[in-house]
């Protein structure tokens, strides 16, 4: 068979327009990307807000450098946001429905932010607040990241962070590991995040996810000084929250002025936003709206959201009044830095990519909702916010025309029951497919080579009402919960059972010693317990029974006795761990707050 000259050479001009095409696309380089949650920070708390009284100069800079989205929604508290924010989805779709209690942890299952830029070839770092899970699989190093430093899960003094932690000179989770690092929190990630953005290659991208736990209480600073330009104006509580705003706004500028300095500031996606409503702030300066942090009002949803990229002909300084949320972020990265997600996700968010580069380009309409559940039987319109253009109906009973009555104060659902009912239309839509498996617990893997020892805490039992924070566990809370595991292989466990953890080094019928420098202050003097409380109690334990699955062995506490040790056989497969402790009349005192679970053999 002849093959003509023409075909030959139509095959060639092929050929050469592909290999050029795909030079030209290895020579655009895919941008950095960096995402700035700050915790509890209201859409009022910025001077590029209007607020009176705080100065942001370094956001406000970035204010007027970004597309500003002014009707930005997220939930109204923190770990649902981080939810939908990392999977593209509403929060309760992705099994995230609390802060404490099981309820904020990302369902295994779900494919994170970090897992689509990973698979697209970025390095990938999370520093700060993860607030998405303890132990495996749910930790940032388990999500697609591939260097991750932060505190306890959900905050600094929960009981997944280091015993006495303050803010300031504290033991870190690392890649996993504990890990001391001198200076305040937020410049300890904020330092972390350069080094990481200076470490890599110049022609290898990378995704940094900065999630402050500032603003967020107790409000604690390493130097008094830094509340004194506030005092006499405000409050001493406000002063506090504000020092916290201010040191987070100096680390933005460091951060870009590192990105000037090492050549990827024009490349890079810096995002910033927040994670709920506002919180000490809001009496102060709320902007006009109603509600704050756990409300379905605006001042409880309504959020910052600005994006600045200069490589990418962003129309800075102009901006979108569209209605978004947190669950278009990752549609809208993935289209706008061409990524691809290791498989394919069915998102609840869509791309605003268009309206980056046109401002003015009007989104189709859509409903979306946000919503507080904290409840452990899902309740419909509980807590909830329908949203539709300047629309809102609030738990299905108020409507607010936000064109007219930004602040919500007249409900006028009486007068609009068209519009009532399509928002509730759209919300039976929602909840059908949101509510499948929304309660199921959460279950720590162990066994595993990658989390060999597994940390259980008491703010992960799935009760109404948990001690969620080590001064609470110190003051002796009396609850009593348990934990889902999966057992990955069969084998002998060993269950190191405590009232106290191990870096205290205090016996189960005492309590802590504690030689603690003063190095970080709040409203209420320096701290030299815990930041969220100094009540330590003595719990006089006599017996600790564990309980696993079906079997159960008590034994007996001596004085010393700092753990009770039990090595148990375990089968392959789901089950449950309670501890409980008991005092001398074999009367029920609390549940085993610690367990430290890994496999011998």
């Amino acid at each position: 068979m002849r093959i003509s000259a023409n075909k030959i050479k139509l095959f060639l001009l092929h050929f050469i327009i592909l290999w050029m095409t795909a030079q030209v696309i290895s020579a655009i380089k895919r941008p950095n990307v960096i995402l700035i949650v700050t915790d509890d920070q209201g859409y009022g708390d910025f001077s590029c807000h209007g607020n009176p009284v705080i100065k942001t100069p370094n956001i406000d800079k970035l204010y007027d450098e970004s597309v500003r989205f002014t009707d930005f929604h997220v939930d109204p508290t923190c770990a649902p946001t981080r939810g939908a924010l990392m999977t593209g989805k509403y929060s309760h779709r992705a099994g995230v429905w609390h802060t404490i209690a099981g309820g904020n942890h990302l369902r295994a299952s779900e494919i994170t932010m970090a897992d689509v830029f990973k698979a697209s070839g970025y390095r990938t770092g999370a520093f700060g607040k993860w607030h998405l899970g303890s132990n495996y699989p749910y930790r940032p190093m388990d999500r697609g990241f591939d260097e991750w430093l932060g505190h306890g899960d959900g905050g600094t003094g929960t009981t997944d962070d280091w015993f006495d932690n303050d803010r300031v000179d504290d033991m870190y989770w690392h890649n996993g590991e504990r890990e001391k690092r001198a200076g305040y929190a937020p410049d300890v990630f904020f330092d972390a995040a350069t080094d990481f953005i200076k470490e890599g290659e110049n022609d290898e991208p990378f995704f940094v996810y900065l999630a402050t736990y500032l603003p967020h209480d107790p409000h604690t600073v390493p130097d008094k000084k830094m509340v004194n330009k506030y005092k006499g104006s405000i409050s001493d509580y406000v002063a506090y929250f504000f020092a916290g705003i201010d040191r987070i706004d100096q680390n933005i500028g460091k951060l870009r002025k590192v990105l000037e300095e090492t050549g990827k500031a024009e490349n890079t996606i810096l995002i910033f936003m927040s994670d709920n409503g506002g919180t000490a702030g809001v009496k102060l300066y709320n902007a006009g709206m109603r509600g704050k942090k756990t409300q379905p009002y605006e001042g409880g949803h309504r959020v910052p959201f600005f994006i600045h990229w200069p490589d990418g002909n962003l129309k800075h300084g102009k901006d979108v009044t569209d209605i978004t949320a947190h669950f278009d972020v990752l549609p809208t990265l993935i289209d706008h830095c061409g990524l691809s997600a290791p498989k394919k996700v069915e998102f609840d968010g869509r791309s605003f990519k268009k309206q980056l580069l046109k401002p003015e380009l009007k989104l189709s309409d859509r409903v979306l909702f946000v919503e507080n559940q904290r409840t452990f039987t899902s309740q419909q319109w509980h807590q909830t916010a329908g949203m539709m253009n300047n629309w809102r109906l609030v738990n299905n009973k108020e409507l607010y025309d936000l064109s007219k009555d930004f602040g919500q104060k007249n409900n006028v659902i009486s007068q609009y029951p068209e519009v009532a009912h399509k928002i509730r239309k759209a919300y039976k839509a929602y909840w059908k497919r949101v509510s499948p498996g929304d309660r199921d617990k959460p279950r720590f893997i162990v066994g595993q080579k990658e989390d060999p020892e597994i940390f259980l805490s008491p703010s992960d039992w799935y009760l109404p009402k948990v001690p969620w924070n080590h001064a609470q566990v110190a003051a002796g809370s009396p609850e009593v919960g348990a934990w889902d595991i999966t057992v990955s292989e069969n084998g002998l466990y060993r269950f190191e059972v405590r009232r106290w953890p191990r870096e205290t080094n205090a016996p189960i019928q005492g309590v802590p010693t504690f030689i603690k420098k003063v190095d970080s202050w709040t409203i209420h003097g320096g701290v030299d317990k815990f930041i969220y409380g100094n009540e330590t109690k003595i719990l006089h334990i006599q017996t600790i029974k564990l309980e696993v699955g079906s079997h159960s062995e008590t034994k007996k506490v001596n004085g010393n006795d700092k753990e009770i040790v039990f090595e148990l056989n375990l089968q392959k497969g789901d089950t449950t761990v309670k501890g409980t402790m008991f005092n001398q009349e074999g009367e029920l005192i609390a549940g085993t707050y610690y367990i430290y679970l890994a496999k011998v053999k």
